[in-house]
């Protein structure tokens, strides 16, 4: 009978599949050797995949420019990145690279678009959508933006009360800033309160735009923002949001013949499992469809189409690296492997929303198999990985403590938010360092290439932060 590890995964899924294979034994991540990878670094380490980056924005970008001229749609399609998922300038630049715009949420995103610009690496022509409540700051950030130049910055009022202080700030542009609106949802059946708090009522906009926008000179409404919490979805609730939307801005262009844009909000799944399915070309195609109908029917011109794509963007290029410290057995059911680091601290999705991710050895995949818990190093009752919570068996090779070379494990595709929510680098919970950073590019010859962008912290940077030793002072 077989019962290797590799013998369950072969006959539970596709595999190899996009991204993962087996190279002598050993794990590999869109043909990185992890084995190379530990080799040379250790772990626990984190590691970032760049051209992963590329591939989904081009993904995305092609399958909604087919869906355009296949349904003679007659605007175009905008890529922005949300820079809240990710903010390093790695991950920003090479989006940037493929000529994607930008949506931010606060006012210091506006300081990192200042120092792109300096750079050369953001341009005058790109597109930055401007979610997120309006601090007198931020308010400040996005009108000199507009004074250097800025011509397609586009400020999306949030509440009815926003416009007040935006009309303090607009006296100072030589021309009408553009806004957008955005449109609050009905939350799913299952959340806790009926109504997204984020945006403006539906049934208020059309007069909201009447009494206090419509007649502005300083003013131009040119998008209207209705954001899905819960993603792009092929359920009755998304589309049901989705044709409010639509239904929307068709009556509000018949009133606004400025307005000229739709942004679609939330975003695409990422893969959280070996058994992911989702039809992205069937979506993009029902999206571009469904709008080109609309506008028809109420003899409107179509707009152009904006997504706001931050976790699909980069999600899917992360991976974390640990070492099983050991195997604990607690009772006949419950076994623990205990890895190098805490979970709460690296992947903080994980226990605080129960966010999956998939979970794979490195190596010993010619082993039997059981049935485990992960446990982080950290003393929280909370710093676990197991299949109650997430409603996903976890399995993974069968380990001794004596085996000569240690288990290895990766949970991937997590570059989005974890660093965002847990931090980079300060202070950590049980004060457990934040794992080394290691970026993976390819170079001109197509031949990857590796580099340490932060290392593990040391005790003297804890230290500092706590204010037990003064900056650059030596324990």
């Amino acid at each position: 009978m077989k019962n290797s590890y590799f013998d369950l995964i072969d006959q539970s899924y596709y595999f190899p599949q996009e991204g993962f294979d087996l190279r002598d034994g050993y794990l590999s991540f869109h043909g990185i050797s992890i084995k190379y990878l530990i080799e040379k670094y250790g772990t626990p380490f984190k590691l970032l995949y760049l051209p992963r980056i590329s591939d989904q924005i081009k993904k995305a970008r092609n399958l909604f420019n087919r869906a355009i001229r296949k349904h003679n749609y007659k605007a175009s399609y905008k890529y922005c990145y949300c820079t809240k998922c990710s903010h390093f300038s790695h991950v920003v630049k090479k989006a940037l690279g493929e000529g994607v715009h930008v949506e931010t949420s606060s006012s210091f995103d506006i300081d990192l678009l200042l120092k792109l610009y300096e750079e050369g690496e953001i341009k005058l022509n790109t597109i930055l959508v401007h979610n997120g409540y309006k601090t007198k700051e931020y308010l400040e950030k996005i009108i000199r933006l507009n004074t250097i130049g800025f011509k397609n910055s586009i400020l999306v009022l949030d509440s009815k009360s926003e416009l007040s202080r935006v009309k303090n700030f607009t006296h100072d542009l030589n021309r009408p800033l553009k806004i957008g609106i955005r449109m609050a949802i009905d939350e799913e059946p299952q959340s806790a309160y009926y109504t997204s708090r984020l945006g403006i009522r539906p049934s208020e906009i059309k007069e909201f735009y009447t009494n206090e926008i419509k007649e502005d000179p300083t003013l131009n409404l040119k998008m209207l923002h209705f954001f899905v919490d819960s993603g792009i979805k092929d359920n009755l609730y998304y589309w049901g949001e989705f044709q409010k939307g639509i239904k929307l801005f068709t009556e509000l262009k018949q009133v606004c013949p400025d307005l000229k844009a739709l942004n679609l909000g939330g975003g695409f799944p990422i893969r959280n499992n070996l058994g992911f399915e989702y039809d992205y070309e069937y979506i993009i195609d029902e999206i571009v469809r469904n709008v080109k109908e609309a506008c028809q029917e109420a003899e409107v011109q179509e707009p152009d189409l904006f997504t706001e794509f931050g976790k699909y963007t980069v999600g899917e290029s992360g991976a974390i690296i640990f070492s099983v410290l050991e195997q604990k057995r607690q009772n006949d059911r419950e076994l623990w492997y205990m890895v190098d680091n805490s979970l709460m601290n690296t992947i903080p999705d994980a226990w605080s929303i129960f966010e999956k991710f998939i979970l794979l050895p490195i190596n010993k995949w010619d082993k039997p198999y059981s049935k485990v818990n992960i446990g982080g190093i950290s003393c929280d009752h909370s710093d676990y990985y197991n299949s109650e919570d997430l409603n996903q068996q976890i399995v993974l090779p069968e380990y001794n403590n004596d085996d000569p070379e240690p288990l290895y494990i990766g949970f991937f595709h997590t570059g989005a938010y974890q660093d965002s929510i847990s931090g980079s680098g300060g202070m950590k919970h049980c004060l457990i360092p934040a794992p080394k950073m290691i970026l993976i590019d390819r170079d001109e010859t197509g031949n990857f290439v590796d580099e340490v962008y932060r290392n593990e912290q040391t005790v003297e940077e804890m230290l500092s932060i706590l204010g037990y030793t003064k900056q650059n002072e030596k324990v």
